[in-house]
């Protein structure tokens, strides 16, 4: 963007004579402000910039510097800086023109043309052709959402009508809502194959959502045989035999060996000395041969046979006698899987009882053959333990089931419900999408037609274009004013100013500056101004204001101006002064040490009186002008000092000094003698001071000064040699009616210096 860095050079007829931006001062920034009483040559700057943004040749010899190139007086008209200035030239031209007449409208007048009339006509025809379309899509829409709303009702009725019972059950009441809740959060998860069901599941589910309470059930306490140890021992046990003085007819004839056995036995116990059976003498040795054939190895080997022959029968036994629950006590949807693990247990069973008895038969046909080895050669068949297991786990979900029941019947209930939804999501979602198809359609439809709305208003608004910032301007003087009195009433080709209805007459100072600074805030948004290529510039924006009026004008010039590239404030207003000094200090980067790295710049117009004349010039803004918050402060601080100087100095260094004098004395007598109303001599004489002294400063004031401007003297200026003096005494009469007041205010000005310890 284009910004003004300075004001290189200036020729005018006024106090701006001879004027060229000094090397040390700094250039313009974004923001600016300039301070200055009246006859400092604010004006002739104003009205600088108001011909740039006229681009008409300036009264002056000009050149205006940016940051890359030079705009002289005579390129004014081919400038494309855009710019607004503020000040009595734009008043007077826009606002309230000398002789009468409208005031221009803010916005550029449109023409009622027959090519755009045909154009608003033709988009007319459109808007009619997409508002049937939207229409369709519309009854589309609607057709749409009664099909998928009719899905959910009839999806929502199966899933009811499958899992409804009777008591306490949520799926007794279950609608549509629930469903389409239960499919969006199945969508959002994206899991909807997690919860499809087989044909089996289903049914087992639907059989545990309808079961009635049940008794728990003991799980099976058995552990299967350890058959491959069973195997070994048997194994071992076939592998020995017998060593002993053997008797070959009863090693030969097994059956005569177990009878001789059990004879040898019996005739050690009643220790008898003939046989038994034949009642002869038993012939002498024959117990011993007996006793040597059937060992202490033999018995021992018979005994071992026997205890693994128990403990084959037993383990026998125990197979075919497990006791499992009757599928009758189970729930009816664990009974297909109870019934599959059975089947599987009884094959093992089987296959267990099967070999435990070829084990057996081995053993019993060892102990025939006590004195022989042999081999057993059989394959151990593979018993699964965890089949009990099973067993054992499929009682526990049941007898987990006993003990939430409720709970048991609602997971098969939900399982049910996801099964539902998950096998009815993709119709679901085919509804929906024609749904969301019409809604884009719909969408499509009204953007297009009001997109043609948004263009036959615009061409509708150039017709008659500046209505609208008429009503604005409107509003903003009620809420400035606080009455509705004063309106702007819009014309063919601008506004007239109306107090209840009628022209108005007879504007007050305040209601004139209102409506001519808020027309001007409103003429900032003219689409012919870029605010954020532009400049703006405002001159003295707030005379004739109240205080009151003064802090909300404010408001609006802040809020209204600060996306200006670039902003040039002037006021000779000091609360004005001290309001926009706030606002800049507190911009961002504003307390930076490199000044040019500030947004915001300050300065003063300097004028001083010369032996040709008075010359006014742009300095840097005065130190005590950025350190007191009130204009009193900075003009007692400026004539106190004044006396302190040694130098009596000559017209240059006085000139100023009569001003700032009478503007300090009507100032404290206002705040000292309030009921003293009128002229300064009025005031003065209810004073008890020296009357000559008060004679002298009212003569140098009368004399030297103008209330509230600076210019040229029609008396001898050599009379300005006696202001030191002048404002001595001045400053004895403040001393003299407010001692602690003057000596508070010099404390301020001049605070005494600390000694060093």
């Amino acid at each position: 963007m284009t910004l003004i860095t300075k004001i290189s050079r200036l020729r005018h007829p006024g106090v701006l004579r001879d004027f060229s931006w000094p090397a040390d001062l700094p250039s313009f920034g974004r923001y600016n402000l300039i301070y200055g009483w009246n006859g400092s040559g604010k004006t002739t700057l104003s009205n600088l910039f108001r011909a740039l943004e006229l681009r008409r040749p300036p009264e002056a010899e000009v050149t205006l510097a940016t940051a890359n190139t030079t705009i002289a007086g005579n390129d004014f008209a081919q400038t494309t800086l855009p710019v607004r200035v503020f000040n009595r030239d734009f008043v007077a031209a826009n606002v309230f023109p000398v002789g009468g007449g409208e005031v221009p409208p803010i916005f550029v007048l449109g023409e009622e043309s027959a090519e755009k009339q045909a154009r608003v006509e033709q988009l007319k025809g459109e808007q009619a052709t997409t508002q049937k379309a939207l229409d369709a899509a519309r009854q589309e829409k609607a057709k749409a959402e009664r099909a998928l709303d009719k899905h959910c009702v009839d999806r929502a009725t199966v899933i009811r009508e499958t899992l409804r019972s009777s008591g306490n059950n949520i799926y007794n009441n279950y609608d549509k809502a629930r469903y389409k809740q239960r499919v969006a959060t199945m969508q959002s998860a994206g899991d909807k194959t997690n919860h499809l069901l087989s044909d089996d599941e289903r049914e087992r589910l639907v059989s545990q959502s309808k079961a009635t309470p049940k008794a728990p059930v003991l799980e099976v306490q058995l552990r299967l045989p350890d058959l491959q140890q069973l195997t070994d021992t048997t194994r071992q046990l076939l592998q020995k035999s017998v060593v002993s003085s053997a008797i070959a007819t009863l090693k030969a004839d097994p059956q005569l060996s177990a009878w001789t056995r059990d004879g040898l036995g019996l005739h050690q116990q009643r220790d008898a000395a003939h046989c038994l059976f034949c009642e002869q003498p038993l012939p002498d040795g024959r117990m011993a041969a007996l006793e040597a054939h059937f060992s202490t190895e033999y018995e021992q080997l018979l005994s071992q046979l026997d205890t693994q022959l128990g403990e084959l029968e037993a383990n026998s036994r125990s197979v075919g006698q497990i006791l499992l629950p009757n599928r009758a006590e189970l729930y009816e949807d664990l009974v297909a899987d109870f019934d599959q693990v059975k089947t599987q247990l009884d094959s093992i069973t089987t296959s267990i009882a099967d070999y435990l008895e070829t084990l057996i038969a081995a053993l019993k046909d060892k102990k025939q053959k006590l004195f022989e080895t042999q081999s057993l050669d059989v394959a151990v068949p593979d018993v699964q333990q965890s089949v009990i297991d099973d067993i054992n786990a499929i009682v526990r979900r049941h007898n987990q089931a006993c003990a939430d029941f409720e709970g048991h019947v609602r997971t098969a209930r939900k399982k049910l419900e996801a099964d539902s939804v998950a096998s009815s999501l993709d119709e679901y979602q085919s509804l929906a999408d024609a749904v969301q198809t019409q809604e884009t359609a719909i969408s499509e439809a009204s953007t297009q037609i009001q997109q043609v709305a948004g263009q036959i208003s615009r061409l509708e608004r150039e017709i008659i274009e500046h209505r609208q910032p008429a009503e604005e301007l409107n509003e903003d003087l009620h809420s400035y004013l606080g009455h509705a009195e004063l309106q702007l009433d819009v014309m063919d080709t601008g506004y007239t100013i109306a107090r209840n209805g009628a022209p108005a007459r007879s504007l007050s100072e305040g209601e004139m500056t209102a409506i001519a600074l808020l027309y001007f805030l409103k003429t900032l948004k003219d689409r012919r101004f870029e605010m954020d290529k532009g400049l703006v510039v405002l001159d003295d924006p707030v005379s004739s204001l109240d205080a009151n009026a003064l802090f909300l004008a404010f408001g609006y010039i802040r809020r209204c101006v600060d996306d200006a590239a670039q902003i040039i404030i002037l006021t000779h207003n000091f609360a004005m002064f001290r309001q926009v000094r706030s606002w800049f200090h507190h911009l961002r980067d504003q307390n930076k040490k490199d000044i040019t790295k500030r947004p915001a710049r300050f300065y003063m117009m300097d004028c001083s009186l010369t032996e040709h004349g008075r010359r006014s010039r742009i300095a840097p803004l005065d130190p005590l002008l950025e350190q007191f918050e009130s204009e009193y402060h900075y003009l007692f601080a400026r004539v106190y000092r004044r006396t302190k100087e040694q130098a009596q100095g000559g017209l240059e260094k006085n000139y100023i000094f009569p001003n700032m004098a009478r503007r300090l004395l009507e100032a404290f007598l206002a705040f000292r003698h309030p009921q003293n109303a009128g002229e300064l001599r009025r005031k003065l004489q209810g004073i008890n001071f020296d009357e000559t002294k008060k004679l002298r400063i009212l003569r140098f004031l009368h004399t030297h000064s103008h209330a509230d401007a600076i210019v040229d003297q029609e008396h001898d200026p050599s009379a300005l040699g006696e202001a030191k003096s002048v404002l001595t005494d001045l400053l004895a009469l403040i001393q003299h009616e407010d001692t602690a007041h003057y000596d508070a205010m010099v404390a301020l000005v001049d605070p005494p210096v600390e000694e060093a310890p």
